[in-house]
């Protein structure tokens, strides 16, 4: 694609960063077959390629932007799969994040639309803030239906009907690797998912625990900074990720890291890409370290080898690639290969390279094409009719959950069961209903 870009613009490092990866945009529209938003409203600019072209405008011609640009550019999942299909390496990735970041400097949205954005940012990576939240929600959900904003709605019936007690495990200390210490690893323990789901982390250090880890869980850490990234609050997420920067390398520089390991995989695509979004001033050297030891759990498995995986029932799993995983960060094979070697059945439903839906805070900003992708991958799910549903990010979890009749687990949380630990707490209220699966023995 043709640039225009003058000098002066490119001495902007995002602008020289656009300009680079809009030029290698080669107009073919491979990534409109695999964009879950134009499959699901057939309109060009809600394509990658319709976007880029109202992106190199905007950009380009330093144009304020207008409502039509913007609700294109909000109703982009972020689920990178066009970056998957790409046959000339667009990284779309940090293209639409520019724009975001543009949009929210020089263009002035309606009140309510600004209200729950603000709102959104002020609570959701805020564990203690979200977990208030979550109550106050779940007391409103019979409101949820005289709600005249469908987000709003959204929001209300998202509250879980059991919200699980804080962990202990949150707070900074070291749990020793049992027998002979093989890694040092930092667990970013993350904070929608500390409100959501407790039994994750809980689960991760066990497994990790019991394959010769010891698990650090760094005083000064907390959201990885996602969630307000993708809103464009660019400044605020590059303050939550600088805490994150200094807490790690601190322990790097102190008793040593060996890996920094992420279980949710949308946290693990922005800790990775931490390098980039802090390419220039002080912390750039600083954040290279961390995105080059950042690892999804799965890849620190395959690496260690799963070991004695002999606890489980031979389940039926269906696994759901979360988009942050599979698109983001590449780990297609992992997560299936770990559970296929601790006995389970793997299937995966058609299409599984499209999005649930979920994706941040999608489902509640755009709840309308949020629906419409859960009910095709629940519908798709429930044909291979699972023991259980596997995934690797609570957003998906929380998302395909609403809709499923079978547990909705994380990845670590079979492979804990499987070599040693406990029976996941949802196969357990199964049971009465299903005692073939409510035992691990």
């Amino acid at each position: 694609m043709q640039t225009t870009f003058t000098p002066e613009q490119l001495s902007d490092p995002d602008t020289a960063r656009s300009n680079d990866i809009l030029r290698a945009c080669v107009h073919c529209g491979f990534c409109t077959a695999t964009c879950p938003t134009y499959q699901v409203l057939g309109d060009e600019l809600d394509s990658p390629r319709g976007r880029i072209y109202l992106i190199k405008d905007m950009l380009e011609n330093e144009r304020q932007p207008d409502a039509t640009t913007v609700k294109h550019i909000d109703r982009c999942l972020s689920c990178l799969s066009c970056m998957t299909t790409c046959p000339s390496g667009v990284h779309y990735m940090h293209l639409v994040d520019h724009a975001r970041h543009y949009i929210e400097q020089n263009y002035r949205r309606p009140a309510s639309d600004r209200a729950l954005r603000w709102l959104l940012a002020q609570i959701l990576p805020y564990p203690a803030r979200f977990r208030a939240a979550l109550v106050g929600a779940k007391i409103g959900r019979v409101f949820a239906r005289f709600m005249p904003d469908p987000r709003l709605r959204a929001m209300l019936e998202m509250a879980p009907r059991q919200i699980p007690p804080v962990s202990r495990n949150d707070a900074p200390q070291v749990f020793p690797a049992q027998g002979v210490r093989r890694k040092r690893v930092a667990l970013m323990t993350g904070c929608a998912q500390r409100a959501l789901n407790t039994d994750i982390n809980d689960a991760t250090i066990r497994l990790l625990q019991r394959h010769g880890c010891d698990v650090v869980i760094t005083d000064g850490t907390g959201c990885c900074g996602a969630l307000t990234h993708h809103m464009g609050k660019t400044e605020q997420a590059l303050t939550m990720a600088g805490k994150n920067i200094r807490a790690w390398t601190r322990e790097m520089d102190g008793d040593g890291l060996d890996a920094i390991v992420i279980n949710t995989s949308g946290c693990g695509t922005t800790v990775k890409d931490y390098g980039h979004m802090f390419r220039t001033g002080d912390l750039a050297a600083a954040a290279k370290r961390v995105s080059a030891i950042a690892k999804d759990v799965s890849e620190v498995m395959i690496d260690l080898g799963l070991q004695d995986a002999t606890h489980a029932k031979p389940l039926q799993v269906a696994y759901h690639s979360a988009c942050s995983l599979q698109h983001g960060q590449q780990i297609k094979t992992y997560p299936k290969d770990l559970l296929k070697s601790a006995g389970f059945t793997v299937r995966e439903p058609q299409n599984a390279h499209l999005c649930c839906g979920s994706a941040g805070t999608y489902n509640l900003m755009q709840p309308e094409i949020s629906a419409e992708l859960k009910a095709r991958k629940v519908e798709t799910l429930n044909a291979l009719s699972p023991d259980v549903i596997a995934a690797g990010n609570i957003g998906c979890m929380m998302q395909i959950g609403g809709g499923m009749d079978v547990p909705v687990l994380h990845t670590v949380e079979l492979l804990d069961w499987a070599t040693g630990g406990p029976v996941p707490p949802a196969i357990e209220k199964l049971g009465a209903t299903n005692s073939g699966i409510s035992s691990a023995e």
